[in-house]
């Protein structure tokens, strides 16, 4: 039989295991926080303009309505001193009851400790009260421009849930309960993670969405068979085998965002775009991009234009023999494809047969959930970084676009991580979220500037390789793809830019979900249906009006009208048959790259 003492040994034998290991693990944070790039403090918050303003603001209202100030403060005074004292009563008086939860409930708070524990329950209400009367306060504050209020009520929300009590291990009863089940070992755990993130990333802290190790590019994610037929500076041109034994005449390329990798179209074979286009008998070419090191500091929009766009048309004409093709742009590739298609249209040239947007803008007036990042404090401090390094590095990307969804992407995966220390997932959706790319330092600010600040696309007209070129110079045959729920690009305001669009035959399809679920939205799956209309592509809110519910995926009606405007069936064409050898398989080696500063 196990004596006590001897229980208390192997205890104390843990113990010190675990502290010696949280010696060692300190030591190596140490060293990565010695190798944080210098920061760029208008990286790091709104510029003092932003203060100034909202500061303005505040002292106007306290001046000319003081008593609305104290109401604010009152009804917060109020109702914390009120439920302290409930609190306090019921705990005097014969036990606890929480107070009912009117509200929808809030998945940071499911552990039932926070409605059945004293402690727990006071500090999460409390909370729940703070919290309110801080969005109240922001939203009811006069006398600021829009800009000013919507960055202003988004920074205050970051404060508000970067102290949400589940943040602390002090106050996140499910940290605390595996500590004591796990003898501290999920705290030493988490400690792990929490360096190895620290140095993934040269001091900077990015939590770690996904198991890297669990997924191999061409083993088990990016696995649709194809050929690299072509190389430049900017990209891989990647044709893939066909599945048919006839494909239609007229050939599809697709040029990608090059701000993440192209295998999200061909994540898993279930859920791949990249084997469904195929399979219905397309030939199909993939642009995958050159992920650019500070060599390609001054590589801009015209680059991509010119070595990218026009390149990879040309390559495609030359290997199928074809004198006309289709086109697809997914996100900020469909907003350069804009370019490329005004582009040709003042040469008259007649390459592309027909065009597809996937999540695209074109018109900035509107710029949505990006309002907060694209003023000139964030902008200038985007331009130092980029002459400073080069390149806009993946890592201000990649913190950017979690702190729109922060508590999905930042504070509950870094608890599960650093608190409850557990590995991260094996997710292929959040692994290739976290493969990152740069861009290249003109390239980013040419698009922040001219596109995003200045909408010059949608305006006066964006300059390109000797010509004024603007969303009204595309008229070809065109679809657009918006999501209902995208924070990235609003389908409003991809729809306004389609609306200005020159082309006569032009059609919009509205899918649910977001900026990825509802592209990669396979049939086989029945999850997210569409919204297609008869109302003509100038008017959002008619258009929606009128626009009938279909159940499933919009991949169908989408493959039937590409098909139209894709000509007769030829022989399948195989990579490496035309002009151009094969190089290498796919998905090739630009796919892989990994550039960090």
């Amino acid at each position: 039989m196990t004596t006590n003492d001897e229980i208390k040994n192997a205890a104390s034998q843990k113990m010190q295991e675990n502290l010696a290991r949280i010696e060692a693990l300190t030591e190596r944070m140490v060293e990565a926080l010695a190798r944080k790039r210098a920061p760029n403090p208008a990286l790091e918050g709104p510029g003092s303009d932003l203060i100034v303003n909202s500061s303005a603001a505040l002292m106007k209202e306290w001046v000319e309505k003081p008593s609305k100030i104290f109401e604010t403060q009152v009804s917060y005074w109020s109702q914390a001193m009120q439920h302290y004292v409930e609190a306090t009563e019921a705990l005097t008086h014969g036990g606890f009851r929480p107070p009912e939860d009117p509200g929808p409930a809030d998945p940071r708070f499911k552990n039932p400790l926070w409605d059945s524990h004293p402690y727990f329950n006071f500090i999460k209400q409390q909370y729940l009260i703070a919290s309110e009367s801080v969005q109240k306060s922001v939203d009811e504050l006069e006398d600021l421009d829009e800009v000013d209020r919507k960055r202003l009520a988004y920074f205050s929300r970051q404060i508000v849930d970067l102290m949400a009590p589940t943040n602390f291990l002090a106050t996140n009863p499910d940290a605390l309960e595996k500590a004591v089940a796990t003898e501290g070992e999920s705290l030493v755990k988490g400690l792990e993670n929490l360096v190895r993130d620290l140095e993934a990333n040269r001091g900077d802290l990015l939590v770690t969405l996904s198991d890297t190790e669990a997924f191999k590019l061409g083993e088990n994610i990016g696995t649709a068979e194809g050929s690299v037929v072509y190389r430049n500076k900017m990209f891989e041109l990647i044709q893939y085998a066909p599945t048919t034994e006839t494909v239609h005449k007229i050939p599809l390329i697709i040029f990608p965002p090059w701000i993440n990798r192209f295998y999200i179209m061909d994540l898993k074979p279930q859920n791949s775009l990249i084997r469904w286009i195929v399979d219905q008998g397309f030939t199909l070419f993939v642009v995958s991009w050159k992920n650019p090191d500070p060599s390609y500091a001054e590589v801009g929009l015209e680059d991509y234009v010119q070595d990218g766009y026009l390149e990879a048309i040309k390559q495609v004409k030359d290997i199928t023999g074809e004198k006309k093709i289709n086109a697809v742009g997914y996100c900020i590739a469909g907003t350069t494809l804009t370019l490329a298609l005004g582009l040709l249209e003042k040469r008259k040239d007649k390459s592309i047969n027909s065009a597809t947007f996937f999540t695209t803008l074109t018109d900035f007036s509107d710029q949505g959930e990006f309002t907060v990042f694209l003023q000139d404090d964030f902008v200038d401090g985007i331009e130092r970084q980029c002459k400073a390094d080069g390149i806009l590095s993946s890592y201000f990307m990649s913190r950017t676009f979690s702190f729109l969804r922060s508590r999905d992407l930042i504070y509950q995966p870094a608890i599960r991580s650093y608190m409850m220390g557990e590995a991260p997932p094996a997710f292929d959706l959040l692994y290739w979220n976290g493969d990152s790319t740069n861009l290249p330092g003109k390239m980013a600010i040419d698009y922040l500037r001219g596109l995003c600040q200045q909408d010059r696309l949608a305006g006066k007209g964006f300059e390109i390789l000797g010509e004024t070129v603007s969303v009204r110079d595309v008229k070809v045959p065109l679809m657009a793809i918006a999501c209902e729920t995208d924070h990235i690009a609003p389908w409003r305001a991809s729809f306004a830019g389609i609306a200005q669009m020159g082309a006569k035959d032009k059609q919009f399809i509205l899918s649910e979900s977001g900026h990825i679920a509802g592209i990669v939205n396979p049939p086989s799956k029945k999850k997210y249906g569409h919204y297609r209309s008869q109302a003509p592509v100038s008017n959002a809110d008619e258009w929606k009006d009128e626009a009938e519910f279909s159940a499933g995926s919009w991949w169908p009606h989408w493959g039937e009208w590409l098909a139209g405007r894709s000509g007769k069936m030829v022989p399948a064409r195989v990579p490496g048959s035309g002009s151009h050898t094969v190089i290498e398989p796919a998905p090739g080696s630009y796919v892989r790259e990994v550039v960090k500063l």
